[in-house]
């Protein structure tokens, strides 16, 4: 595919990863964010779904283009969309410290304009208590700040540079942990959402289809090798 080709798609995607939070923040500026009866609660549930939903779709590509060589140049966006699932799960995360547990935002900024950036420290030391104390009491949040870990390291890890610097090996098996973060990811899903409540069912039944499909292919890869070496062995 030609380059020009691959520059448009790559602007398109990051549009399309980008619309959820251009729609939030026009739906801020609009005011019609404040008209919701818990604006923090919302944010923090549709940054959380949009993190779950375009981290699938990374894990996606993977088996997408495996079914035609045709189609094999969608794995050149599949660290693209990977590191914007990182950024909403971010963004989730912050929602949590910097909203929901009581971090008086407006307070820090007046500090740092009135030339007292210790405000920002000042804040977490008041914060910190309740959000260990959450922590700690909340299984929901502790898998969930996993995931997020898992998903730091393979955005950290995910330039080229360190990947050569790691080993191609070293770099696949520690990048086979999102599968394990996806998965902790539609725990944290479920433990957050009321009993009875059955709204994670849809990630779900993905998750298990893309990891079917990660079965098959390493199962069907496993064989083929067995057989090489049977051939080669009798050859």
């Amino acid at each position: 595919m030609p380059k020009r080709t691959i520059l448009i798609l790559k602007t398109l995607v990051h549009l399309v990863c980008l619309a959820p939070l251009l729609w939030l923040v026009h739906f801020y500026r609009s005011g019609t964010l404040q008209l919701n009866p818990d604006p923090v609660n919302f944010i923090t549930h549709f940054t959380g779904d949009w993190a779950l939903w375009i981290l699938l779709a990374s894990l996606a590509i993977t088996p997408l283009r495996r079914l035609s060589p045709r189609i094999a140049w969608l794995i050149r966006f599949r660290r693209m969309v990977g590191l914007y699932a990182f950024f909403y799960a971010t963004l989730h995360l912050a929602t949590y410290i910097f909203l929901f547990s009581g971090y008086d935002l407006v307070a820090v900024f007046g500090g740092i304009r009135n030339g007292h950036p210790g405000a920002i420290f000042e804040q977490w030391t008041q914060v910190w208590p309740y959000i260990l104390d959450d922590i700690l009491k909340r299984r929901f949040i502790q898998v969930g700040f996993l995931a997020w870990v898992i998903l730091l390291a393979l955005a950290v890890t995910s330039p080229s540079s360190i990947m050569r610097a790691m080993g191609g090996k070293s770099w696949q098996r520690l990048h086979l942990l999102v599968y394990l973060a996806a998965a902790l990811a539609v725990i944290h899903y479920w433990w957050l959402v009321k009993s009875g409540v059955s709204t994670p069912w849809k990630v779900t039944v993905i998750l298990v289809v893309l990891l079917l499909a990660r079965a098959a292919y390493s199962a069907s890869k496993h064989r083929s090798r067995s057989g090489t070496a049977v051939q080669v062995t009798k050859g």
